[in-house]
């Protein structure tokens, strides 16, 4: 971080170990240019510094992002799919609780077209074949 104002003030240095005559031309110009230089250095540490500080908040992000997806995640498992077999035609069918309207529910097996009477347990998470 500091690498650049390092450098800047060993010109400085070498620039005054020139001794020129202060109010000459090229004295005034040298000067002018390592002023343009300290002034870039310092902007660039303020940018790096930027740039650390924002990118311990994209981590953080990150990990709150993820924590938000883990719950997405488990949340969808909550409502996971189901299996059931078909009575009729032995298939296996994946029944979730939003394809039904309640506790009791009859749907058409896709396979062999016939319904299928089930009934959720109490919590919603399993289908018991009720035939």
């Amino acid at each position: 971080m500091g690498y650049l104002k390092e450098r800047v003030a060993y010109l400085k240095g070498l620039a005054e170990g020139m001794k020129p005559e202060k109010t000459s031309d090229e004295a005034k110009l040298m000067n002018a240019i390592l002023d343009v230089l300290d002034d870039f250095a310092i902007a660039v540490e303020h940018i790096e510094e930027s740039q650390r500080q924002l990118g311990h908040q994209v981590d953080e992000i990150d990990e709150n992002l993820a924590d938000v997806e883990d719950i997405i995640y488990d949340m969808d498992a909550e409502e996971a799919y189901n299996e059931i077999e078909c009575p009729y035609c032995n298939e296996t069918i994946d029944v979730s609780m939003e394809m039904t309207d309640g506790e009791y529910d009859t749907i058409e097996c896709p396979n062999c077209h016939r319904d299928i009477e089930f009934k959720w347990d109490n919590e919603g998470d399993d289908a018991d074949m009720n035939s």
